[in-house]
């Protein structure tokens, strides 16, 4: 449950480790303020007060009369910040008062401890001042004075420098986590660009000592893969220029012998291995110098749908809008073409359609052929394997198509699905991120 409110991201994560503490000191940085020091101050404020009120009151019952009236409540205003009234033959009404809370309570104990008479606090609902009403023995004694005599201005500067530089730090360190997860984001993207076969050519190691030494890691593999790649290509035209020549040979000495017995038989076995040597050669080389250009997908699917044509396939196409995006163009024609190929080879309609999906295309190309059966649809991938028992085997080629044709887009960072067709044949659905 807690894993649901948790930030996903490394930022989130980051910054809620920088944060967390940071809340808990001020939490319990206030609660020591709001025990101690705002307590203590608090009640002494308040404890200031009562005792000016106490004097006032003390003052009257010595020096009755309006002379003492007149004389204390000028001192009082001079001096104490307090208004005084006094009303003869007034009686307190038997009613709570209508303060209460915080400071209030301070207040309240306070006046009990120095006037030991009854009295009533009252806020009015501006809460800008106070009122206190004192009985005495000849009248009511009313006080009115600011709420600044029960707060210390402190508070406020208090929490405004807690809060104040709480959200600088905080803004400090945001700054510098995102700092740090930049070069993190930068090796993820180009690990991602890699996988679809794409360039990364600005990248390079930078940030903290870790993340400079997985970056150091990611371009040492990448130039391994490379490295490997260009070694099975060259090792390949050489067993390429070796196996064509006796094959050359055994050629050229059919041609001189005649009229012997299965020199046909012979003759078709050379041909059909010559077959399988270019289609295996053109299956491991899998067109990996090619560089990955910004092409359109229609402008490519529209060029293979009309060789098809010309070569008298039926084919339709359907784009689901211009989509523009990095590709190999001669290997992504090359095993599109591979597709198209199959399916009119063994359907006699076929249907293309593009289609622009939440971060990925889709390409599926859909024959009324025979089909391929749902057991069977993964092993067609495999080199050299031909489903002999649906598929004419003079004309269904040495068993690479499908192989190429996955070669190349698993290189770009797809796959190729195979599914039941709307038409009754076969579905093929290649599958690009974007």
């Amino acid at each position: 449950m807690i894993k649901k409110f948790l930030p996903k991201s490394l930022l989130g994560r980051s910054l809620m480790i920088i944060v967390t503490p940071l809340v808990l000191l001020q939490v319990v940085s206030a609660f020591i303020f709001y025990e101690s020091h705002w307590g203590k101050i608090s009640f002494r404020l308040a404890r200031g007060l009562a005792g000016d009120i106490a004097l006032v009151a003390a003052y009257l019952r010595e020096h009755p009369g309006p002379e003492g009236l007149a004389w204390i409540r000028n001192r009082a205003a001079i001096h104490m910040e307090v208004a005084v009234d006094f009303r003869p033959g007034e009686v307190l009404p038997n009613e709570p008062s209508a303060a209460g809370g915080g400071v209030d309570d301070v207040l309240v104990e306070a006046l009990h401890t120095y006037l030991g008479k009854p009295f009533q606090v009252t806020t009015p609902p501006d809460k800008r001042t106070v009122m206190i009403a004192v009985q005495l023995a000849d009248g009511v004694l009313h006080t009115t004075t600011t709420r600044k005599r029960l707060f210390s201005s402190t508070t406020y500067v208090f929490v405004i420098w807690m809060v104040g530089t709480s959200l600088i730090l905080f803004g400090v360190a945001t700054i510098f986590m995102r700092n740090q997860v930049r070069p993190i984001r930068r090796l993820a993207l180009a690990a991602d660009a890699f996988g679809k076969g794409r360039d990364a050519p600005a990248f390079k190691p930078e940030g903290a000592a870790e993340v400079r030494q997985a970056a150091a890691a990611f371009l040492a593999m990448r130039e391994r893969i490379g490295r490997q790649i260009t070694q099975r290509t060259e090792m390949l035209a050489g067993v390429s220029h070796d196996l064509r020549t006796p094959l050359t040979r055994m050629k050229l000495q059919l041609a001189l012998l005649r009229g012997q017995e299965g020199l046909e038989d012979l003759k078709t076995d050379i041909v059909e291995m010559e077959r399988m040597l270019e289609a295996y050669l053109a299956f491991a080389r899998g067109e990996g110098a090619e560089r990955a250009t910004e092409v359109s997908v229609d402008d490519l699917l529209g060029e293979v749908v009309d060789g098809a044509r010309r070569n008298g396939g039926q084919v339709d196409f359907r784009s689901g809008g211009d989509i523009v995006m990095p590709l190999r163009p001669n290997a992504f024609k090359r095993s599109v073409t591979n597709l198209i190929e199959n399916a009119t080879r063994y359907g006699g309609h076929v249907a293309v359609n593009t289609e622009r999906q939440p971060g990925q295309v889709r390409i599926t190309i859909d024959d009324d052929g025979p089909g391929i059966p749902e057991d069977r649809r993964e092993e067609v991938f495999r080199p050299f394997f031909r489903l002999e028992d649906s598929r004419n085997p003079v004309t269904g080629g040495v068993g690479l198509g499908l192989s190429i044709a996955r070669d190349v887009i698993r290189s770009h960072g797809g796959d190729i699905e195979l599914g039941d067709s709307p038409l009754g044949g076969l579905r093929a659905a290649i599958v690009l991120p974007l």
